[in-house]
Order: structure tokens, then sequence, then C-alpha cells
């Protein structure tokens, strides 16, 4: 089998690109830096035109499109035009690629985010009955320009009629992984110098994936061929954020996490060039389709998981 992975040079692309090289697949990253470190391939591309990359996805079985500009920075004009253009652009470009392919990839698993659903707290949102977000008249405008974002990002992979290529998009919540520099990582910084406490009200739902569920997720969407369309890739079972960093103080070891109010929030933000959505927006999201296809997850509840994390973390250093 082989895989393209396009943008997969960043934390969700390494994950994959090293689970699937153990099972001795042969996994092509396409990426704009000259990477020589790990044993899988490289190959360069600029993300703008096609050009001798697009060799690669023309007989490939799988591409898994991760292409875009991280999130993690202040939303002023520049910054928001390159989140956006960088995801619909390199969408578009993936998609003629394999359009234009004499033996297409027969599954096409393009990256989305749990982000598209609105803040709420009421119920979860899956699939079938969950509700797009953007139209919230109270949402600050940065929490509407990410939901903007993930539209935009989907419709540009619905442009392409692909007859021979299954169209999967990954809706997926925060990865945690013991990995240098993921959500994890930081979460458990926070927690490490005694300020994992909780952030604003408490009461926002925090969506998540262990690593090891979210990899066999994107085994099963590839192996499934009756799945096409929208997938959350999420555990099915969300929770506060209070009760989610109280499980994850338990699981370190410790009792004391200072709180935070939304402007303390604010203010650290602004310094780390970063903005407050990630924990102040509400995400409540269930995974309806994977459980009702058979998919079984290994981690399903935060406190199981956060002690695995914390114990994968403390292997690691």
């Amino acid at each position: 089998m082989k895989i393209v992975i396009p943008g997969g040079s960043g934390q969700v692309g390494t994950l994959l690109a090293r689970a699937f090289h153990a099972q001795g697949v042969d996994v092509v990253v396409l990426s704009r830096q000259d990477i020589d470190r790990q044993p899988w391939r490289h190959v360069h591309w600029d993300a703008r035109t096609l050009g001798p990359w697009s060799t690669e996805i023309d007989g490939a079985d799988v591409v898994i499109n991760l292409a875009g500009r991280s999130v993690n920075c202040r939303y002023s004009y520049h910054n928001r035009q390159d989140i956006k253009h960088s995801r619909i652009d390199t969408t578009r470009l993936v998609g003629r690629a394999i359009s234009t392919s004499r033996r297409p990839p027969r599954v096409w698993l393009q990256a989305s985010t749990a982000t598209i659903y609105p803040h709420r707290y009421d119920a979860p949102n899956d699939e079938v009955t969950g509700i797009l977000g953007g139209e919230e008249p109270d949402a600050p405008d940065t929490w509407r320009f990410s939901i903007d974002v993930a539209k935009s990002w989907e419709a540009a992979a619905d442009e392409f009629a692909l007859h021979e290529t299954r169209l999967v998009k990954l809706r997926s919540a925060m990865v945690m992984s013991p990995d240098r520099g993921g959500i994890f990582d930081t979460l458990l910084g926070i927690v490490r110098r005694g300020l994992g406490g909780t952030s604003g009200n408490g009461a926002q739902y925090l969506s998540w994936i262990h690593d090891a569920d979210f990899i066999a997720a994107v085994w099963w969407l590839i192996e499934h061929s009756n799945l096409r369309g929208a997938v959350n890739i999420a555990s099915p079972n969300p929770l506060p954020n209070a009760e989610f960093m109280r499980e994850l103080r338990e699981a370190w070891g410790t009792r004391v996490g200072l709180p935070a109010t939304e402007w303390m929030l604010a203010i650290g933000a602004f310094f780390m060039r970063t903005e407050t959505e990630l924990v102040l927006k509400s995400r409540r999201v269930v995974p309806t389709r994977l459980l009702e296809s058979g998919f079984e997850f290994q981690h399903p509840q935060w406190q199981e998981a956060a002690v695995d994390l914390c114990q994968r973390w403390r292997q690691g250093r």
C-alpha cells in the first residue's frame, strides 16, 4: 500500500506516517521543507502549483491531505488570509492532482476540524443531527472566522466530482499524544507548573481523541468503503473543561491547579501570540458515524487516556 500525505510534516502527519511506516506501508510526505530525519520518504512541493510531486499521487492507494498554516497565532488580517487560503488552495491543488491522475487513489482523506460546530452546552454535535456554527449572534468574531475557514475547507474538497476516489472529510477533535509540541504536551506543561486549573467558567466542553484511537480511526476509514463525507474523529466522551483538567492533574499526580479567568486567558494569549478560542469555546462533538460502523475505541474515557499519556510522556523524557 502507498499513502501520500501532503502537509504531513507536522505533529498529526508525523503520528500517521510513523504508524503507517511501522506496518510496512510506503509513506510519502509532501512538504515544503527538506526533511531527512525520518525513515519514510519526503518529496518537495511548493503547495501552490502542480509539479513533479503529483506523480506520487498518481497510482497511490490513499491521499491524506493535512496541508494548511497553523492556527496557533493571532488572528490579524494577514494571518487570517494565510490560514484560510493555505487550506483552500492546497485542497484544490490536491483535488486537481487526483482528478488528473491516470490511476487515481481509491480514498482521499481530507483534513477538517470539529471547530465547524458551534459553541454549545445543551447537546452534543454529531454528523447527522449536529448544527454547523457561524450564525451564533454572541460568538466572538474570531470564533466565526474559524468556522468560516472550516466550511470553506470542506467546500473546496467538494468541488471535485471524483468517480473513482472516495472522499472523507475528517472533522477531528484535538489529538492527544505525548510528542513534543502537541496540545497534550502544552496542557501537561501548564499542569506541571501548578497552573492547570479551570479555564473560564469551566463548563465549556472539550472534545479530544487519544493518538492511538486517531490512528486506528484513520485506518478504519481507509478500509471501510461505505464511509464517505464528513466523519467526526473524536472520543465519544467529551467533558467539561473543569473535569478535563481535574482528571489530567490526577493522572499526573498533583492536586494544585490555579484557575484562570477569561481576562487572564486573554492577556496570556496576547503575549503568547495566540487566541483563547482553543480553551473557551465549548466543543461537544461525538463520533456517531464511526460508532455506528462498528469502530471500537481503545481509550474512550479521558481519565484512563490521561494516565496512559502521562506515563508515555515520562518515558519519552
